[in-house]
């Protein structure tokens, strides 16, 4: 394992990690909590680097996308639905490297004691969730399934920590969240899911998603953060507990709350295939039939196919 680097506590925090020697180029990455960085890490696949790295580290995928498109960072990772909230919005930038995993990761949760048991028992609630995100698109698709207009849910735009103390106080009914924040949730604050995102809710889709201008002058260095990336995440499907170990110990949740969440969505690198451009596809036009972007967005034009090599080594 590689030293560990304790994580600046400023917003967005920073992290650098650089090869022995000059190096030429950096790449600004951004990244959330739990995120690649502690993927790469984890996986000693932080070692002889091409450039310098310069990590972010955001709240959620919402100002980690913001970033991307202001210029502050030059690649970041988040989940296909509000990566496909910033593109409608005139992201500039391509996806260049899809994972999939179970979907299960996002979930809808309530307390121990709530009277919400089922999906059905949502109608009429108040839901916690960053507008845009994966969990607003899991909060689309419950209600799609159930056939309610939009007004049946109240949805409250909170980043996690916000909407997570609003279920503790009972100020919502519920709280859309993902990953970490929920196994959290189940381990330590024993809140209930109700409903998750696998069977079919959602796509289990997140993208590497990088600047135009990133693509257009740091191409190398971008191929081999690829390469990285998706080398570490088969590692990490092969040693699971390890990767839970650096988790843990990278984020300051216990060894099995980062096992849970590793166990629950077992994120898998993929290529860009018609599969993906299709599922991209029924994203974007969930959200515009709730009215959540305004125009269509032509998924056949926001990948980037190119990088498909780099995450197959």
């Amino acid at each position: 394992m590689i030293g560990r680097r304790s994580l600046l506590l400023a917003a967005p925090s920073v992290i650098f990690a650089r090869s022995a020697a000059a190096a030429p180029q950096r790449l600004r990455v951004g990244d959330q909590k739990g995120g690649t960085h502690s993927l790469m890490k984890a996986a000693d696949a932080l070692e002889g680097l091409p450039c310098a790295l310069e990590w972010s580290q955001f709240a959620a995928a919402a100002p980690l996308l913001e970033a991307l498109n202001a210029d502050a960072v030059d690649i970041a990772f988040a989940g296909d639905a509000p990566t496909t909230f910033a593109l409608a919005a005139g992201l500039r930038a391509k996806i260049i490297s899809p994972v999939r995993s179970t979907g299960a990761g996002t979930a809808i949760v309530v307390g121990s004691g709530s009277p919400i048991h089922s999906a059905a028992d949502l109608r009429g609630r108040s839901i916690a969730t960053n507008r845009g995100s994966i969990g607003h698109a899991l909060v689309l698709a419950v209600m799609e399934s159930q056939g309610w207009p939009a007004s049946d849910i109240r949805l409250v735009n909170l980043l996690p920590t916000e909407a997570k103390t609003a279920l503790s106080t009972g100020a919502v009914d519920a709280w859309c969240s993902w990953g970490v924040y929920v196994a959290q949730a189940r381990l330590v604050d024993q809140a209930r899911i109700v409903v998750d995102g696998g069977n079919g809710f959602l796509t289990g889709l997140s993208y590497l998603v990088a600047n135009d201008a990133a693509i257009a002058t740091r191409r190398a260095v971008l191929v081999d953060f690829c390469r990285r990336l998706a080398v570490a995440r088969r590692w990490a499907l092969i040693h699971p507990q390890q990767y839970a170990d650096g988790l843990a110990a990278e984020i300051g949740v216990s060894r099995e709350v980062a096992r849970l969440t590793f166990d629950t969505e077992a994120p898998q690198p993929i290529p860009i295939d018609a599969a993906v451009i299709a599922d991209e596809q029924r994203t974007a036009d969930r959200y515009l039939a709730a009215g959540v972007i305004r125009g269509k967005l032509d998924a056949t034009q926001v990948f980037d196919a190119s990088f498909n090599p780099a995450a197959a080594e």
